[in-house]
């Protein structure tokens, strides 16, 4: 069984790489961003509360996305799972450490996707056009870069250090099908 974290900015690869992975291992992938925006078609009150926070681009609070990830986690733990998007600050990290420990469980690996943000930009406003995701704005890529450097990146360095052995840093200015190769290559290894 594989339980697997993905870091890095956003427009970094990590949902690009969390699908692709979850496909080659045939386990669950877990995507915040993806469970937050079906969360907004259903239109009720905690949607706008959500759609007030996502278009600003600050950090869904982590009493929601704990809520909404321990939920998840119920049904995957035996089989294996990704999380894209998840822990985002160390209270997160906190939470699902306890979440895993109480249900005798692990993280196995992760996976920290580096990239400049130039690139990153560029690439965010290239998915932006492809995809129509209105949490794809300059203003808004900025903010979730700087709130991405201000808590998700104490979250990395925090499972960097205690957990080196599983911790894996990733060149995100590769191609996708090289990202995959190494990241393949890690787990086959391993």
């Amino acid at each position: 069984m594989n339980n697997i974290i993905f870091f890095g900015p956003p427009g970094a690869g990590k949902g690009t790489q969390a699908k692709i992975i979850s496909e080659y291992l045939k386990i669950s992938h877990l995507s915040t961003g993806d469970i937050l925006r079906k969360k907004l078609l259903e239109k009720d009150q905690l949607a706008n509360e959500l759609n007030e926070i996502m278009s600003s681009g600050n950090l869904v609070s982590d009493d929601i996305l704990n809520s909404i990830v321990s939920s998840r986690l119920q049904n995957e733990t035996k089989k294996g799972f990704i999380l894209d998007g998840y822990p985002r600050t160390l209270k997160q990290s906190e939470f699902l450490n306890n979440f895993l420990s109480n249900n005798s469980n692990k993280i196995n690996y992760i996976f920290n996707i580096q990239i400049n943000f130039d690139i990153l930009k560029d690439r965010i406003v290239k998915r932006s056009s492809e995809e129509s995701r209105e949490d794809d704005n300059l203003n808004v890529i900025e903010t979730r870069y700087k709130e991405y450097l201000n808590s998700t990146q104490k979250v990395s360095d925090y499972y960097k250090d205690r957990l080196s052995n599983i911790f894996y840093e990733i060149d995100g200015s590769l191609q996708i099908q090289e990202i995959t190769q190494k990241i393949i290559k890690i787990l086959k290894k391993s």
